[in-house]
């Protein structure tokens, strides 16, 4: 149903942001530039290619530079609706959760689509960024409009954020929980880093294939312990303020994995049922943390507790190639990019010691 491929992410956009510069977020680098030249060969956004501005086929005209080239490039661009079929073909609607708000949020069926950019989320900055660099479609993970609004007047963030889109012709596409269900979704990203085998969906999806669903669990190759394994996950995540935090003891030796990109702390009873010994995801509340160490004595599955816009923002440069594959192979010239925008809420953190134990 879906591309498998988790290589480099489509070619960055002319005048994006390194990965190394630092965000306004106070963040010390940009997302993913080293996990994403080990696992992928090159950075994510902004590197070193040969090319920044090459589109998704090889032999493609980059940005065009007169009437002629733009004609051309018009011709062969495909439209809106074209690529809304290809990102079906990749993360079907269908597997999306029955409260999520997925799919089109603004923009024409018919209007053609030149360049894309991937992003977390659909902040006013991320959007400003997209209009700067030409882009005719957003792609966001994160839904601008999950809640009912009774209004988008200008007055509003998330109003500005829509008169800014259709003011500049630009298209929003959300990929959320669908996105997390695929087959090369936000968990199986997180996965693939981790080098995880024996797959398989810690929760299975309702509309889907027996490898869809929401999370993950697998294997780790030989056991290591609990302190190694956050390590690990702290060296390839994206730098952000809130670190990686663990609860359990740092010499225990795990293997087994369970993983849940984004906010997880509603699956524990899938946890448990897999037998894991650590849990990976987000957004973990005192409460359910606290009970989850207290149904187990103090023992697995032990708990890390990543950002949630880390999590996420892994499975980005991965999208963005598994959709620069499928327009490739339809003949569409589209470039395809990804933010180099840091969309961590949290400036920075305090600890009562430099190691972060107390």
């Amino acid at each position: 149903m879906q591309n498998e491929t988790h290589g480099s992410p489509g070619p960055a956009l002319e005048g994006q942001v390194p990965p190394t510069a630092a965000p306004e977020t106070g963040a010390e680098h940009l997302p993913g530039q080293d996990q994403a030249e080990e696992r992928h060969g090159e950075p994510p956004v902004g590197g070193e290619h040969e090319d920044a501005t090459t589109t998704a086929g090889e032999d493609a005209p980059s940005v065009p530079g007169d009437a002629t080239e733009a004609t051309a490039l018009e011709q062969q661009a495909p439209t809106l609706a074209e690529v809304l079929l290809a990102v079906e073909e990749l993360w079907p609607e269908s597997l999306a959760e029955d409260w999520d708000k997925v799919g089109l949020v603004t923009g024409r069926p018919e209007q053609p689509v030149r360049r894309i950019q991937f992003a977390v989320d659909p902040t006013e900055e991320v959007v400003q960024e997209a209009v700067d660099l030409g882009v005719d479609l957003l792609i966001t993970h994160h839904p601008l409009l999950l809640r009912g609004v009774s209004s988008v007047a200008a007055t509003t963030a998330k109003g500005r954020v829509i008169h800014r889109l259709i003011e500049n012709g630009m298209a929003l596409l959300t990929v959320h929980t669908n996105g997390d269900s695929a087959v090369g979704g936000v968990s199986d990203v997180i996965a693939d880093a981790l080098d995880l085998h024996d797959r398989e969906p810690l929760t299975a999806a309702r509309n889907g294939l027996p490898e869809e669903g929401v999370g993950r669990v697998g294997a780790l190759g030989t056991a290591v312990t609990l302190a190694d394994l956050a390590a690990r996950l702290c060296g390839f995540l994206p730098s952000v303020a809130g670190g990686v935090r663990v609860a359990g003891d740092r010499d225990a030796l795990v293997q087994r994995v369970a993983i849940c990109g984004g906010a997880g702390d509603s699956l524990f009873d899938d946890v448990r049922a897999c037998q894991a010994d650590v849990y990976i995801t987000a957004d973990l509340r005192h409460h359910p943390a606290s009970e989850a160490r207290e149904t187990a004595r103090g023992g697995r599955p032990y708990l890390i507790d990543v950002s949630h816009f880390a999590s996420e923002w892994l499975w980005l440069p991965a999208a963005a190639q598994a959709l620069d594959n499928v327009l490739e192979d339809q003949g569409f010239p589209v470039e395809i990019g990804v933010s180099g925008i840091n969309t961590d809420p949290w400036d920075f953190i305090l600890t009562p010691h430099g190691d972060g134990e107390g």
